[in-house]
């Protein structure tokens, strides 16, 4: 039987199609029909869902955002410059076929999703970032361009002074020396959200650096997805706020989205040391498997990511067609 891709409507088919990203082990909340409407509408472009189906059983997910300027069309997945976390492709249900049938089911869903983006938009310049997603050869036999990308992950299988241990000498003494009556760490609230999205703003611009993410948008998808899919960890001094991480939480995993940028304050406190640490350590207490650091391509930020003893994972950009719209498109954010 072959496997039949359709486009399913972001707001009548929302409660099925997040089924299905609940039942894929490859999502993570920003592939819910809420936040990839949000994608859509703040970075103007038009949300195309992808689903493929085997009879009735659902086989893959592939959301992907039109966006045109002028006589150019892109695809992207995520969103063009929506500081989103990973989208791309997904599948469901091929844990238990042997790997003859699941590479046959990858290349057949995706197949159609190509037909399908060519027909309906044909796009002339392409753009996904695929991630949990190891199968992108038939991306290269479609002649798309795959080059790897890279992140941390901290493995949370473990008890906490085991994972405490693993720490280079300087994080876990930091973690273990920090007067716990100097400040507190908990989890915020929807203004905590644009305290730390403004903090990486304020940090960007320091560094002459642009950084485009709505504060808007972090507060609605913090708001609109279900409880606990967005965490805003804050450390605060005096009831005051110095730091922050937003959580993006999956069934497995949790990443390091924003913040834990260099405060701009002289306490002699390792904030974003604590504030790691207690991310990392309720995951632990609420049985999360992963802790994802979101990324690992820059020397500067590595050196700090490194002392928590990761492992490197690869993730892949996809792109085809067109060179020079991501730039249209970056200059017509900074615009907005």
């Amino acid at each position: 039987m072959s496997i039949e891709v359709t486009e399913l409507d972001p707001r009548t088919d929302a409660d099925e199609w997040n089924r299905y990203v609940e039942r894929s082990d490859g999502t993570n909340p920003f592939c819910r029909a809420e936040a990839l409407r949000l994608q859509a509408a703040d970075t103007g472009s038009v949300l195309h869902l992808l689903a493929g189906f085997k009879g009735q059983e659902a086989v893959g997910l592939f959301p992907v955002f039109e966006y045109s300027k002028g006589p150019i069309t892109g695809v992207f997945s995520p969103a063009p410059f929506s500081w989103s976390c990973y989208l791309g492709p997904s599948l469901l249900n091929v844990d238990k076929l042997k790997q003859r049938k699941a590479d046959r089911r990858t290349k057949r869903f995706l197949e159609g999703c190509f037909e399908t983006i060519e027909r309906e938009i044909s796009p002339l310049y392409s753009r996904f970032v695929a991630a949990e997603f190891d199968d992108v050869r038939p991306f290269m036999w479609n002649e798309y361009d795959v080059d790897p990308g890279y992140t941390y992950v901290v493995d949370l299988e473990r008890t906490e002074d085991e994972l405490l241990k693993r720490f280079s000498s300087d994080a876990r003494n930091n973690v273990r020396n920090a007067d716990e009556d100097a400040y507190v760490i908990e989890e915020g609230d929807n203004d905590d959200v644009e305290h730390i999205v403004e903090q990486v703003t304020k940090r960007y611009e320091n560094q002459g650096r642009s950084f485009q993410l709505n504060p808007q948008f972090a507060r609605d998808v913090h708001e609109q997805l279900p409880e606990g899919s967005i965490r805003p960890y804050v450390c605060r001094v005096d009831g005051e706020f110095v730091g922050g991480i937003l959580v993006v939480e999956s069934e497995t995993t949790r990443y390091r989205w924003q913040g834990g940028v260099k405060p701009d304050t002289d306490l002699d406190l390792p904030i974003n040391d604590l504030l790691d640490w207690h991310v990392m350590r309720d995951g632990l207490r609420d049985g999360l498997e992963k802790y994802d650091l979101v990324g690992a391509g820059v020397p500067s930020i590595n050196r700090y990511k490194a002392k928590f003893n990761p492992r490197l994972e690869t993730h892949y950009e996809i792109t085809s067609g067109t060179f020079g719209l991501n730039h249209v498109i970056d200059r017509y954010r900074k615009l907005r």
